[in-house]
């Protein structure tokens, strides 16, 4: 059925009848009169999302291009990287279902699951750095209050798994009620994340001169590429892609799942990653070293005598973002399995991120497995949207069959559960970034992500054999009203009966 022109479709033990579940699995349409995430609430989201520690560790370590370059890094990357996400959105809002839903349109009902797998581990990845850079503040706190050793002193590691499991502890409450209660830690997150900008960046320009900043160097060994730099940041906005659709499915307008959060996550971004790279190269400018392991907010924060009001921020708009990341990990992995339920999901991904999270006071190096883990990001998901995109906006003109999505008889069965043509192209992407990002003119121009992403999107159009002929059935072009007075006449807006292609 379609319900205010989104296409609901009702499936026998979807869950969908009798009350209305508080969170919905991955492969279950959210119906229209359970979508109540505005324009406001997405905004704030993907402000949240953005403006956090990890945007500002990300922004101190492309900074080792120079001010100016990672100016450009970050005015080029970003908005291409979120364009992918606002794409990824609409599938997500027309169909009502999660993002790694989505891909078993194109990779198949069991295809799915290894994008699914991935896709947890990133995201309790990311909570993991969010969660370890947040810990640092907390083990500031510690030190101020009780006296106990701070990050990078002798005996530390107790005071930072003190913090590990206070982090914890907030994040449980941040995702305690699903989509509605990360609603209100954004809310809380965005307001306090202004504050914090704002005074440290007005303090960093009372010491050190913007001509100062602009004219800095980083000491040779470690200075980094611009490519280098375009593929951390750009692995670093894609990698909130495969979260979109947890909350699309939520909003009630298509402008709510599409341009609010583009808008949200660049401005969030474009804020918080110049707040790191102006910080950091302040700090390196007035203490005279620079060490990109020491990016951190805490780090900076602890170098210009902020003070505990500014650690208690930090901690906080961490939470925001992970409240993110959690709902993304828990949702797709009830894409893996119909038995685990929403609210479990994401209660047992956040025990597992706390115990990742002590992983690096164990191996060292943070930095180091910082850029691992984005050129991961990098390698995996942009070559996964890439056929996402192509198969849905190139290959079957916008029109999935939502009511086949989790039928083993239906069209996205494919051969066993699996689209070979969607794999295959999948893994010949992956191979392309890998070279890709090899060659010297990658590595000081564009990077590798970007370009891969392009090839493997047209390498699967014409696996794919082209645009298909399509023959809509009864009732799927429909006039596209969303609540809220957005009424567009929109072609394939409908999700149900349409063909599609035979890979």
């Amino acid at each position: 059925m379609t319900d205010h022109g989104v296409a609901v479709p009702e499936r026998a033990g979807s869950g969908l009848e009798g009350p209305r579940a508080k969170e919905y699995a991955a492969v279950e349409p959210v119906p229209i009169e359970d979508r109540n995430i505005g324009p406001g609430d997405m905004f704030a989201t993907w402000v949240g999302a953005n403006a956090n520690n990890g945007t500002w560790y990300v922004g101190g370590v492309v900074a080792a291009a120079c001010f100016v370059p990672s100016l450009y890094v970050t005015a080029l990357a970003n908005p291409v990287a979120y364009i992918v996400m606002a794409l990824v959105g609409l599938i997500g809002f027309r169909a009502g279902v999660s993002t790694m839903a989505i891909t078993r349109f194109a990779f198949g009902i069991r295809g799915s699951l290894l994008p699914s797998l991935l896709n947890t581990t990133q995201f309790i990845g990311w909570t993991a750095v969010n969660t370890f850079i947040a810990a640092i503040s907390v083990s500031f706190v510690l030190k101020e209050l009780l006296g106990w050793p701070a990050y990078g002193e002798p005996g530390s590691d107790a005071t930072m798994l003190a913090g590990i499991v206070v982090m914890s502890a907030l994040h449980l409450v941040s995702i305690a009620a699903g989509h509605n209660s990360v609603k209100i830690v954004e809310r809380v997150g965005v307001a306090l994340v202004v504050l914090l900008a704002a005074w440290e960046t007005a303090v960093v320009f009372q010491q050190v001169s913007l001509s100062q900043i602009v004219a800095w160097r980083p000491p040779p060994d470690k200075a980094l590429p611009f490519g280098a730099a375009m593929d951390i940041m750009a692995a670093f906005s894609l990698g909130w892609v495969p979260a979109i659709a947890e909350f699309t499915r939520y909003c009630k307008t298509k402008t709510s799942a599409t341009w609010v959060p583009m808008l949200g996550a660049n401005v969030g971004l474009f804020w918080f990653a110049l707040t790191g790279t102006v910080v950091t190269i302040g700090a390196a400018v007035a203490t005279g070293s620079y060490d990109p392991n020491n990016s951190d907010p805490s780090a900076v924060v602890s170098k210009l005598g902020l003070g505990m009001v500014a650690f208690l921020v930090i901690i906080i708009t961490s939470t925001t973002a992970n409240a993110i990341n959690l709902m993304a990990a828990g949702i797709s992995l009830t894409n893996m399995t119909a038995k685990m339920k929403a609210l479990p999901a994401l209660w047992a991904v956040t025990a597992v991120a706390a115990a990742v999270t002590a992983v690096p006071l164990y191996t060292g190096g943070f930095l180091h497995a910082f850029i691992l883990f984005l050129e991961y990001i990098g390698m995996v998901f942009g070559p996964v949207f890439a056929i996402v995109i192509a198969d849905y906006y190139l290959v079957n003109r916008g029109r999935y069959d939502v009511a086949a999505i989790d039928r083993r008889d239906g069209r996205y069965w494919f051969c066993g559960g699996v689209n070979r043509r969607a794999a295959a192209v999948w893994a010949a992407g992956v191979t392309v970034f890998l070279l890709l990002r090899e060659a010297p003119l990658c590595v000081e121009t564009t990077g590798a992500t970007f370009p891969a992403m392009a090839l493997t999107g047209a390498l699967y159009y014409l696996a794919a054999g082209g645009r298909q002929e399509h023959h809509p059935s009864a009732g799927e072009q429909v006039l596209d009203e969303q609540p809220g007075g957005e009424q567009e006449a929109e072609e394939g807006v409908g999700l149900g009966g349409g063909h599609h292609s035979g890979h």
